[in-house]
């Protein structure tokens, strides 16, 4: 009877033993997503690891959960170049295009509130910041919308897939002037950013690779009239060249082959993934066993994440809170986080504010991140955000405030014991820690006013 109860009582601890628990569910969410939302942590706690990890991996979308914009179906220029418009049209599209502009990025902020679905957002924001397009240049925000849809189709996907899908991609084409690719008179921006940023990072070409695989793109352009890819043969090069030691009557598609044969190509993603997900100093070691995983599985997308989640780098206490959060993981975290509802179109200011706005990168290299996130200015801005956010919370619940969801949010929070607050909101301890007298809401305005809370 005795060795009975002692089994059945061990069963019954097993899964209390092996389960995630809170620290490591935070984690996990935390990097994966936006913030550690309590329904998510709460989903990963009685999980083991592994188990929470391929949970995070199953849930996953390929489609936005928001409506699109009214006008994405319609093309601005109508079978019409810009050149041939009036002074008065002209001014009436850019207009237009302007107000498409705000309109769309208020609508992927509105989408990554709204989604159900954080890991794929937080990936398609990994991609635009890899393949950067920008309104400013390309200035048709139905292009950039395209775009967008493109790198969540495959932010899990298959990166050699993505990578054919982005050269063909109109936006990409007029954003690094593949639109003026031309025999006889090469514009070699995109076969230069194709090897330096998108697959194998400087020192790893020559500059008479660049040269020939620029002539290999020449004549992929996009359709002005209709905004759509073409392939104009009457400007193509199909002479034979020489690329990374192999010489053929190579087209783009044959280049972008070429370069996903070379191991340096998995390498250079795989760190830059872990720049994003594990620390800022990548292990080498580590970045090549895990490149490894990512070639061995043809540039499957979701076996290179599931690996590095379940690296013992990227579970180490020392890692953690060495990151800091870019302005849409904290605005978009923070919201979520507090179930609260705040205009897209202001997440749009406070983003540029911060210096973050959506679909305007500020080169080609993208948001360069980490320590670049914060300055005397965006410190400051920062800390008002987030104290305004607090006073919206306290306004809310004293029935005198208008910011949306405040009653439901004291429900998930008020209740919590100190510890637990702590842990959920913070990844490391406070730099200030809360008095003891603070508890409930009271400690919670504390913690997200800390600095730690800046940090995942």
């Amino acid at each position: 009877m005795r060795r009975r109860l002692l089994i059945s009582l061990l069963l019954l601890l097993a899964p209390a033993v092996h389960a995630i628990g809170l620290a490591d569910a935070r984690h996990l969410a935390g990097r994966t997503g936006f913030a550690a939302e309590p329904a998510i942590v709460a989903e990963l706690r009685p999980l083991t690891y592994p188990q929470a990890v391929d949970r995070l991996l199953a849930e996953t979308r390929t489609t936005p959960l928001t409506p699109a914009p009214t006008w994405v179906g319609q093309w601005p220029l109508e079978g019409r170049r810009f050149k041939d418009l009036s002074p008065e049209q002209r001014k009436a599209l850019v207009k237009e295009l302007r107000r498409r502009a705000r309109d769309l990025k208020a609508w992927w902020y509105r989408e990554m509130l709204a989604t159900d679905a954080p890991l794929t957002e937080h990936m398609t924001l990994f991609w635009h910041n890899h393949f950067t397009s920008s309104l400013r240049k390309v200035r048709l925000p139905t292009l950039l919308y395209r775009q967008n849809l493109l790198l969540r189709r495959y932010a899990l996907g298959n990166f050699g897939t993505l990578l054919h899908a982005v050269a063909r991609d109109p936006a990409m084409v007029l954003y690094l002037d593949n639109q003026t690719n031309r025999k006889g008179r090469p514009n070699e921006n995109f076969a230069r950013e194709l090897l330096e940023l998108f697959t194998l990072g400087e020192g790893h070409y020559r500059e008479q690779d660049i040269k020939n695989a620029a002539r290999a793109f020449t004549g992929w352009e996009a359709n002005r009239r209709t905004g759509r890819f073409r392939f104009n043969r009457r400007v193509h090069d199909d002479g034979v060249k020489t690329f990374m030691g192999r010489t053929g009557r190579f087209d783009g598609d044959d280049i972008i082959d070429i370069v996903l044969a070379q191991p340096q190509t998995a390498r250079f993603v795989t760190a830059k993934l872990w720049r994003d997900m594990v620390s800022e100093r990548p292990d080498p070691a580590e970045v090549r066993r895990l490149a490894a995983v990512f070639r061995n599985h043809h540039y499957e997308i979701r076996p290179l994440l599931r690996a590095m989640l379940l690296s013992p780098q990227f579970r180490a206490a020392a890692d953690r809170g060495r990151l800091i959060k870019s302005p849409v993981e904290l605005l978009v975290g923070t919201l979520r986080m507090f179930g609260l509802a705040v205009k897209p179109e202001r997440l749009v200011q406070a983003g540029r504010a911060l210096g973050q706005d959506l679909f305007d990168p500020p080169n080609v290299k993208g948001w360069p991140g980490g320590d670049a996130w914060i300055s005397s200015a965006t410190l400051l801005v920062r800390q008002q955000l987030l104290s305004r956010l607090v006073r919206g919370m306290e306004m809310g619940r004293r029935g005198g405030g208008t910011m949306g969801g405040v009653q439901a949010m004291y429900a998930v929070w008020a209740e919590r014991p100190d510890a637990e607050l702590d842990a959920m909101l913070l990844p490391v301890p406070p730099v200030d820690p809360p008095p003891v007298s603070d508890h409930g809401m009271a400690r919670v305005a504390d913690l997200v006013l800390d600095p730690a809370f800046q940090l995942k």
